[in-house]
Formats: structure tokens, C-alpha cells, sequence
């Protein structure tokens, strides 16, 4: 063999070496990425809270479950849970216990579920399961995880407790695949909107419902603008003398193909999705203008309206009032703000500060729906009100029902140890009326007297009261000094 060959098979069997070295290199990367991408995707498959899927796997999950169903027969239901009250904890406990109590939920969630279960967390504080089987399946669960859920959370010192809501569908009885997570949604809104904490199956309805609500809300949006309300005005009567001292101003909305709606209807539409505030500026510039064309014709008379929750909360509220009020020249003390016992006893720094402006403003403030909420003596006493309206479901019942009785003499009786006056709204039969004045009610409202009628009936009626069959006016809201109407 000659110098070249010997270099040759050198060179040759260097180049092997380097060949296979480098092709094990390979292999070994190769299979360490295939190991990466394993680890990966388990990971994806895995939720950060123990014993959860991702929702990403958990739709894969769906999609497949869906298809076996679809070959083989069967039904899957699919369970959208919701804490009823899992803002509190994170408002009162703070964010450490609030992912403790997330992650105690998940853990009772896959207990209580079992291995056949698929179990995510959703967004939030809400999870989702699916389970195969039909709505009897899927309702005993639901109570499961009800009980499971109810019991007491305890960290350390701490102890808190929470209910559920859940939405219920079932595939293929309750829509395609595609629609399944909202129809369970559906049936989650509509258990939520009449209070929570059970469990609801989709129904077909609720679609439909759903769309006309969204058509309404529409709608809604663009009454103010397009001139659709107006206010009807209800008086209340002096309960003595039977005379007209002020007037209550109704919201009232006329749809263009729909006619009137209810504000029964339209009214917690509004609040839901956060309509109040223009359509509560509105009704306080339309009650002030309607409260100075009575002025001008002679006609000095108190104007209520009511002040929802969401204005409590408004920075501005009072300020807007009195920018309304001065533009049309009405007084302070001549303008009633009405509020619900339950948004009055809000303890909260936005409600508190409101009152307090109200109170420096001089404004007439009355609590309204009085019995329905959990008052004392002493939060009322913090108030700035000058009367209260006992809810119309006692005075509705005072004829028939001993315990109504009992209730409306125990309001009558708190106002007149805070000094205040006390209004029955509701009032129908002259036997709800003599039981009221004969426990000491100051005024009475309600369809005995009059339905609410347009602010021109009102300034007819007061005008011709010597010729009016309906109602009687008293003489002070004709007076010239406006401070005798306030007494």
C-alpha cells in the first residue's frame, strides 16, 4: 500500500467517525425535542389548578364526545358553574385566599364529578364539566356538586362559604355542538336573573327571550333620543283631607310598533346594561320641566322622582340635579328624591356621600318600598330622609292579613319616633284606606284616588278644582308664599 492509499483510508475513516458522531448528535436532538414537545403538550392538556383540563383540551374533549355520540348514539350534558358570590370573598378576603378557595372548588369539582368526567376552569370564577349521559345525569351531579360546593371553606383563620349557580344543556337534545356552551350559558343568565345558588336546564324559550331582550335593549338605547318617553304623573292624597299635595312622575315608554311598554319590563333592562343614566337625566329634567309649567299657570306643587341604584353611585348626581332644578326655577325643598329602602341602606362611600349632598342641597329625600329591606332604627336615623312609603305589598294585604296590619303600624310607628311622614303607595279599596288613616298614615297613593295620568290632566284638574268631580287640591299649592306648600 503507497503513501496515497494509507492518507486515503485515513481521511475515509476520520470522515466515518465524524459521521456517525454527528449523526448521533442528531438522533439525540431529535429525541429530545420529540420529549420537549410531549412534556408540552401534556402541559396544555393540564390546567394549573389540580385535576383540570385546559379549554383548549376540554373543547378537543367536547369535540370528541360529541362525535362518538353522533356514531354510537347517547347524549352528553354539559355543566357551566358559576360562585355565586366569589367577588365578595376576593373583596373581603383579598386575592391569596381568593385562588385558595378556586383551588379547593377545583379539587371538590374532580372528586365529586369522577374519572369519566372532564373538568375545566372557564374564565373567572365559573368551570365547566362535561359528563355523558342525559338531563336525569346531569341534574343528580348538579345537586352533587351543589352540596359540595356549599360546605365551609377554611384557611388558617379564615372560614368562608359560596353558592353555585349552573346552566345545564344536553347534546344532541339541546342544539349542535357548536351552540351547546351557549345555550348552558342561557340557562345559567336565566337562573342568575331570578337569584341563583340551584340549577337550570336549557329550554328553548330562553333563546327566544334572549333575542327579544336583546332587541329590546336595542331599542332602548335610542328611546331618549328618539322622543319615546314620557312622564305620567301619580298624586298623593293628604289622608285626612283627602286633598292632592303632590305628585309621583312614572316613567313611561312608548315603543313605535311594540306600543306601551311596561316599565315592569324595561326598567331592570335598563339597569342590567347600564341604561340608567341617561334615562334617569332625563326624567329629572322632564319632572323640572313639568314642575315650572305648573309653576307659571299657578300651580306650586312637589314633584317626586325615583333615583335608581346606579344614580346613587354617580359622583354628580346631586350637582346635576341642582343644575336642572336652577335652569327652571324650581326649589330644592319642592323636588322629592325617591329611593328604595334596599339602594338607601347600601353602606357603601358613593351612597353615603350622595346622601349627604342631598341633605346640604335641601332636597325632599323619601325611602321607598319601605318593609322590604332590613332597616333599623338607628341606620334611618343617618339618613336625610323626611318620609317613608310602605311597600304595596302590606297595604295590598291590610284588609285580609293580620301580620300586614302588624307591619304597616310598625312602620307608622318607627317614622314617628324619627319624625317623619309616612306615605301608603298601593292603596286600591276604601278599606285599605280607613285602616290606614286609623293607624295615623300621613298621605295615601294608589288607584283609589287616581291612576297616573299626563302632567296637562294634572294642571286641568288643579285649574277647574271647584268644578272637578275627581280630585281636590289643597289651597297652599295655589298659595303665593311657597313655603306654606312645604309645611
Amino acid at each position: 500500500m503507497d503513501t496515497w492509499q494509507f492518507i486515503s483510508l485515513g481521511v475515509a475513516a476520520a470522515l466515518s467517525v465524524l459521521y456517525w458522531r454527528e449523526r448521533s448528535k442528531r438522533l439525540q436532538a431529535t429525541s429530545d425535542r420529540d420529549k420537549a414537545l410531549t412534556e408540552i403538550s401534556a402541559q396544555r392538556q393540564s390546567d394549573s389548578l389540580p385535576g383540570l383540563i385546559t379549554p383548549e383540551a376540554f373543547e378537543k374533549a367536547l369535540d370528541d364526545t360529541a362525535q362518538r355520540v353522533d356514531k354510537d348514539g347517547g347524549s352528553f350534558s354539559l355543566l357551566l358553574i358559576a360562585l355565586d358570590n366569589f367577588g365578595l370573598i376576593q373583596d373581603g378576603f383579598g386575592e391569596e385566599l381568593s385562588a385558595q378557595v378556586l383551588k379547593a372548588v377545583a379539587e371538590r369539582l374532580v372528586s365529586c364529578t369522577g374519572a369519566s368526567a372532564k373538568v375545566c376552569k372557564s374564565t373567572g370564577s365559573e368551570f365547566m364539566v362535561v359528563v355523558s349521559g342525559s338531563g336525569i345525569v346531569s341534574t343528580q351531579l348538579a345537586n352533587r356538586i351543589r352540596a359540595e360546593l356549599a360546605q365551609p371553606y377554611s384557611f388558617d383563620i379564615h372560614t368562608t362559604h359560596s353558592t353555585c349557580s349552573i346552566g345545564i344543556a344536553v347534546y344532541p337534545e339541546h342544539g349542535a355542538r357548536a351552540k351547546i356552551q351557549s345555550n348552558a350559558s342561557l340557562a345559567l343568565r336565566s337562573l342568575k336573573s331570578s337569584g341563583g345558588n340551584d340549577y337550570c336546564v336549557y329550554d328553548p324559550a330562553m333563546a327566544v327571550q334572549a333575542r327579544d331582550e336583546a332587541v329590546l335593549v336595542n331599542a332602548l338605547r335610542l328611546a331618549v333620543e328618539a322622543n319615546q318617553f314620557t312622564l305620567y304623573f301619580q298624586p298623593k292624597i293628604d289622608a285626612r283631607t283627602l286633598q292632592v299635595t303632590a305628585a309621583e312622575a312614572l316613567l313611561r315608554w312608548h315603543h313605535p310598533e311594540r306600543g306601551f311598554v311596561s316599565p315592569v319590563v324595561f326598567i331592570p333592562l335598563a339597569e342590567k346594561y347600564g341604561l340608567m343614566g341617561p334615562i334617569g337625566n332625563w326624567v329629572i329634567e322632564e319632572a323640572c320641566r313639568t314642575a315650572a309649567t305648573w309653576l307659571d299657570s299657578g300651580l306650586r306643587m312637589r314633584v317626586a322622582v325615583n333615583i335608581s341604584g346606579y344614580q346613587m353611585r354617580q359622583e354628580d348626581l346631586v350637582e346635576h340635579i341642582e343644575s336642572v332644578i336652577h335652569r327652571y326655577g324650581v326649589r330644592p325643598e319642592s323636588f322629592t328624591c325617591e329611593i328604595t329602602e334596599t339602594v338607601a341602606m347600601e353602606d357603601t362611600q358613593a351612597t353615603k356621600l350622595t346622601f349627604e349632598k342631598m341633605r346640604k342641597a335641601g332636597f325632599h329625600v323619601s325611602i321607598d318600598d319601605f318593609g322590604t329591606g332590613y332597616s333599623s332604627l338607628g341606620s334611618l336615623r343617618k339618613l336625610p330622609a323626611a318620609e317613608l312609603k310602605i311597600d304595596r305589598a302590606f297595604v295590598s294585604d291590610l284588609e285580609e292579613s293580620e301580620e300586614a296590619r302588624s307591619i304597616a303600624k310598625s312602620i307608622i310607628d318607627m317614622a314617628r319616633a324619627l319624625n317623619l311622614k309616612v306615605i301608603a303607595e298601593g292603596v286600591e279599596t276604601t278599606g285599605q284606606s280607613d285602616i290606614l288613616v286609623a293607624m295615623g298614615c300621613d298621605e295615601l297613593q294608589g288607584y283609589l284616588f287616581s291612576m297616573p295620568i299626563t302632567a296637562a290632566d294634572i294642571q286641568e284638574m288643579a285649574l277647574n278644582r271647584d268644578t272637578s268631580e275627581n280630585a281636590d287640591f289643597r289651597d297652599s299649592l295655589f298659595a303665593t308664599n311657597f313655603v306654606d306648600n312645604m309645611r
